[in-house]
């Protein structure tokens, strides 16, 4: 049985979601408040015994671990030379974008989105961004097509997917994804497929994971899957990620894009990664039951106490997407700063204002007191 009650002190310890701005309570940025699995620092303890820290490579028992997680939870199948380890996945975006775009070229993602997603074109030279809202279909955030369609271009080059996606919480089903793949196929797109928050579904049996090397291999020529266990285990600040590309022209064009842009993957990147595909099964799970009753919870609430908030139900993640566009305010997430001194993350920065996106991967009572402060803020007109 893993503690997820306790509250860990944070601030002081140089991380940005409480030391950016101490003054506030931060519900924004993706990183939970729980100890990562135990095996996990004691993974990275016993690497800090030995007493040289230099240049890394993934090693033979972190390939063989995420060969077999791959297998086990994707149902892939595919050899080292398929994984390109990473620093971290927003490189992995901006690499894309640089390996696939000429001037003049374009990407092509749908919002609300990671914020990333809308600003990595500026990467490239002279790309540019062709955004598409997400629609709603009987309560459900899905693909706009006809949009899709009408508004691409015979210059657009990337599709960006977010799968689960980031800030809907929505993981797409087989025919969606295969769908998507169909059109990106029809306009010859490469289609980006960062799935950080994969392990992260609350409901697995009823909403399982797709991975896009798991559609038909006909599709495999012009798909890049990202992947890595940050999000999931809490280990971002560690930084480590990787890209499954099973195409070797695809592969080779990607990793040529990095040039001498990217920093090495520290050692403890590797370590960690490693004891969490190997050991962290029980405290992911025990994990997700939490999260799941914080979402019940949450939504509870806020149903009781601000109705008029439009909250997102997610399938996946730990963030929950919040219309607060009957308030009528210019900025929810400013007005709560001011009015609650809360840290939530701006609608704004991913293309849609007047929603916020909520960070309920905390100790409950820490989730119960940011909610009575976030309905006492937006009380206050």
């Amino acid at each position: 049985m893993y503690d997820f009650d306790t509250i860990i002190p944070r601030r002081g310890t140089g991380n940005i979601k409480y030391d950016r701005r101490p003054e506030l309570d931060p519900f924004w940025v993706a990183d939970m408040d729980f100890a990562s699995a135990p095996e996990i620092t004691t993974a990275l303890i016993k690497r800090c015994q030995h007493p040289i820290y230099g240049y890394a490579q993934a090693h033979h028992g972190l390939i063989d671990a995420t060969l077999g997680y791959l297998l086990r939870t994707k149902n892939l199948t595919v050899s080292e030379k398929d994984l390109v380890w990473l620093g971290g996945l927003v490189p992995a975006l901006s690499l894309a974008v640089r390996a696939f775009c000429s001037p003049g070229d374009a990407v092509m993602t749908c919002s609300p989105s990671y914020p990333p997603f809308l600003n990595v074109h500026h990467d490239g030279e002279d790309v540019q961004l062709v955004s598409l809202p997400h629609t709603q279909i009987d309560g459900r955030w899905t693909f706009d097509f006809p949009a899709m369609e009408a508004a691409i271009t015979p210059r657009t080059r990337v599709f960006l997917l977010s799968n689960p996606q980031n800030p809907l919480g929505r993981v797409f089903a087989r025919n969606e994804l295969e769908a998507l793949c169909d059109f990106c196929e029809r306009h010859n797109l490469i289609l980006i497929s960062d799935e950080i928050h994969c392990d992260l579904i609350l409901d697995e049996a009823t909403t399982p994971h797709i991975c896009a090397h798991a559609l038909p291999a006909r599709y495999h020529d012009r798909i890049i899957t990202l992947l890595s266990p940050s999000k999931t285990y809490n280990i971002a600040g560690i930084g480590i990620a990787y890209a499954v590309i099973t195409d070797d022209s695809l592969r080779r064009k990607f990793t040529a894009s990095r040039g001498h842009t990217l920093a090495e993957i520290n050692t403890f990147g590797y370590y960690a990664a490693e004891a969490a595909y190997l050991h962290g099964e029980p405290w992911r799970i025990e994990m997700l039951q939490y999260l799941a009753a914080n979402q019940e919870f949450l939504l509870s609430f806020l149903a009781e106490n601000a109705p008029s908030l439009i909250v997102n139900r997610n399938q996946a993640t730990y963030l929950t997407w919040i219309d607060c566009r009957a308030l009528d305010l210019p900025n929810p997430a400013l007005h709560l700063e001011k009015n609650a001194a809360l840290f939530v993350s701006d609608g704004t920065f991913f293309g849609h204002p007047g929603y916020i996106r909520w960070n309920f991967a905390c100790p409950r009572t820490v989730l119960a007191q940011g909610l009575e402060k976030l309905v006492l803020g937006f009380s206050h007109r």
